[in-house]
C-alpha cells in the first residue's frame, strides 16, 4: 500500500495482504524452449526493465488482458509499446492477449503474424531470431543522453565554423 506508514488506512486494507517489489527482469530457463524474458501486461511498456541485462534472453514473451481498454485505441498502442522494446532490445516478442492484439513481433519491431481484437484463434508461425544486442540493450538511457550531448557539441561546433572572423559583434555582417 502507497503511504502505508503515513496514513492511517490499516482498516480499510485489513486482510486483502500487500505487495512487495519483485527482484526486477529474470531469464527464464524452460525446457526444451529458448531463453525467455516474461512481461506480464504493462510490464512490455517500460524501456530498460524487461529484460534482464546480466542474463540476455532469446526472446521477449508477453501475456496480457487489454480488456479494460474497452473499444478505444489502447490495444494498438500497447502492442506499439511491444514492437518498440522488440527494437530497443533486438528480440522478437510473443504476445498472447485475451481480448488485445496477439502478436509474433521479429526483432526489427514487424509484425509477423497477429490475431486482432475479438479475433479467436491460434497463431502458428515460428519464433524469429534474435539481433545481436542494441546500443540501448548494452547502455540503456545513456544512449539518449550521448546522442544528445553529441548534438549539442555538433550545433556548437556548427555555429563556430560558420561565424565570420570579421564581424565584430553577434549578428552583424562587416562589408
Amino acid at each position: 500500500m502507497p503511504l502505508k506508514g503515513w496514513l492511517p488506512i490499516e482498516r480499510l486494507t485489513e486482510g486483502l495482504g500487500d505487495f512487495t517489489p519483485g527482484p526486477g527482469p529474470r531469464t527464464l530457463a524452460i525446457p526444451g524452449a529458448p531463453l525467455v524474458a516474461v512481461a506480464i501486461c504493462y510490464e512490455i511498456i517500460f524501456p530498460g526493465h524487461v529484460v534482464d541485462d546480466l542474463f540476455r534472453p532469446d526472446w521477449i514473451f508477453n501475456a496480457t488482458n487489454d480488456a479494460w481498454f474497452g473499444t478505444s485505441i489502447g490495444p494498438e498502442q500497447h502492442l506499439a509499446s511491444a514492437r518498440m522494446r522488440a527494437v530497443e532490445e533486438g528480440l522478437p516478442v510473443v504476445r498472447a492477449a485475451n481480448t488485445g492484439i496477439s502478436a509474433i513481433i521479429d526483432a526489427n519491431g514487424n509484425v509477423v503474424a497477429s490475431l486482432d481484437t475479438g479475433e479467436t484463434g491460434t497463431i502458428d508461425a515460428g519464433l524469429p531470431g534474435a539481433r545481436t544486442p542494441t546500443p540501448y540493450a548494452r547502455f540503456g538511457d545513456w544512449t539518449l543522453l550521448v546522442l544528445v550531448f553529441g548534438c549539442w557539441v555538433f550545433g556548437w561546433l556548427a555555429s563556430l565554423l560558420g561565424r565570420d572572423p570579421d564581424a565584430r559583434h553577434f549578428g552583424t555582417e562587416v562589408s
